[in-house]
């Protein structure tokens, strides 16, 4: 199979019979794992009990529906609301939804998404769409449904997927086309992390992409403001600057440089400190990311630019990492002629994995850095996520010397 993915490319052929027997194997066991691990009716943890985040989305919108302050009195469960103001009005339909619907129907929203975002990725690489590839994609959607960032996306009824859903649209879109930069504009203007595509596109020159982005996000605070000054002055004023609002820098959860600091120091990350590390970080993550789209990887480079978010962020909860999926997507690509990118695929796999353990009849946790602490691996396990992100950083930064080396000739 052709392994080019420029965009220029001609388009290489849909997954391979061998694939999606693996792939079918491979849904089958994620599937497995996902309802014997924990019971999938177990309150707190059970994958068909969830969504309370996205009762906290409706619970925000419904308070600017009633007049109320967004910020300064606690939602649902006494958890504050910590998104954008913009974010509250794009929740809005949620209170269309009967309260005990609106779980499994954001849960189903959130497998489709992520059969979308799986799609898109293949047509990052040049793929064709066909119901071959389509069937691959819902077998590797299954698949992707054990790894922790998907599963506790899932569960929560969280929104990432979604916002990955709108990058990744955004770039796969003509560098020319009017509308790239508009997905990933709406999705800043709901949760800021991913502001740092705009500065990806204009490290690689992507200047019309990048002023779409900028002042589509722009208008989305603006227009905001019309609608809700007291909670957009409330936020951009004081709640912007209160990281303390969503977990302790020590939180094992904390899947980020900042929360590695932490993790090893046991206690919080000094702000110099942080900087010292994160700024070389994103500075070698947007040098190589920038590279690879040169070289006509786009889908590696748009995936390293959302792991280095993540990696960057002052806090990243681990459902952050959605990023890994399209990464997954990539590595499949890549085994097809190669089938030693199976091994980092699984490699991967189960160093994201939604591995459980019970520490009592109804406490499980879910997830590799929240396995006990005491556990000799618990420094390497706390770290996974950031340790795997370094790694994929190493390896994507090898791919490029080989590119330019290979250009060269």
């Amino acid at each position: 199979m052709n392994t080019r993915s420029t965009w220029s490319a001609r388009p290489v052929a849909s997954p391979t019979n061998a694939t999606l027997l693996f792939l079918l194997a491979c849904a089958i066991a994620a599937v497995t794992l996902i309802l014997t691990t924990v019971d999938p009716w177990l309150d707190k943890a059970g994958i068909l009990v969830g969504g309370l985040d996205v009762h906290v989305y409706r619970d925000g919108a419904s308070r600017i529906l009633h007049d109320q302050p967004l910020y300064t009195e606690p939602t649902l469960r006494g958890l504050l609301y910590t998104y954008t103001p913009f974010s509250a009005i794009v929740f809005l339909p949620t209170n269309l939804i009967p309260w005990q619907y609106l779980s499994p129907i954001w849960l189903t929203l959130n497998l489709v998404v992520l059969f979308g975002c799986i799609m898109t990725s293949w047509r990052l690489l040049g793929y064709r769409f066909t119901g071959r590839l389509a069937a691959g994609s819902a077998l590797l959607a299954l698949t992707c449904t054990f790894i922790e960032p998907v599963r506790t996306t899932l569960f929560y009824g969280q929104i990432n997927l979604i916002l990955m859903l709108l990058v990744l649209w955004d770039f796969s879109r003509r560098d020319r086309s009017r509308l790239r930069g508009i997905g990933i504009g709406i999705a800043a203007g709901i949760k800021l992390v991913p502001l740092y595509f705009v500065v990806q596109l204009l490290a690689s020159r992507q200047w019309r992409s990048a002023g779409t982005a900028a002042l589509t996000f722009v208008a989305s605070v603006v227009l905001t403001w019309f609608v809700l000054p007291a909670d957009s002055s409330t936020y951009w004023t004081t709640t912007f600057f209160q990281s303390e609002r969503i977990a302790p820098d020590t939180h094992p959860a904390n899947q980020s440089l900042r929360g590695v600091l932490a993790h090893l120091t046991h206690g919080p990350a000094p702000l110099w400190l942080w900087l010292l590390v994160a700024l070389p970080v994103l500075a070698a993550g947007l040098f190589v990311a920038t590279a690879l789209h040169r070289h006509g990887e786009r889908l590696l480079s748009v995936t390293l630019a959302g792991l280095t978010a993540c990696a960057v962020s002052p806090f990243s909860w681990g459902h952050h990492w959605v990023w890994f999926v399209p990464l997954l997507v990539y590595l499949v690509h890549r085994a097809q002629l190669n089938p030693r990118w199976w091994i980092a695929a699984a490699a991967l796999y189960l160093s994201i994995g939604g591995w459980t353990y019970h520490w009592s009849e109804t406490w499980v946790s879910v997830g590799v850095f929240l396995l006990p602490p005491w556990w000799p691996a618990a420094p390497l396990l706390m770290n996974a996520y950031v340790i795997a992100y370094l790694a994929v950083l190493g390896s994507a930064a090898l791919m490029v010397r080989r590119l330019a080396r290979s250009a060269a000739e």
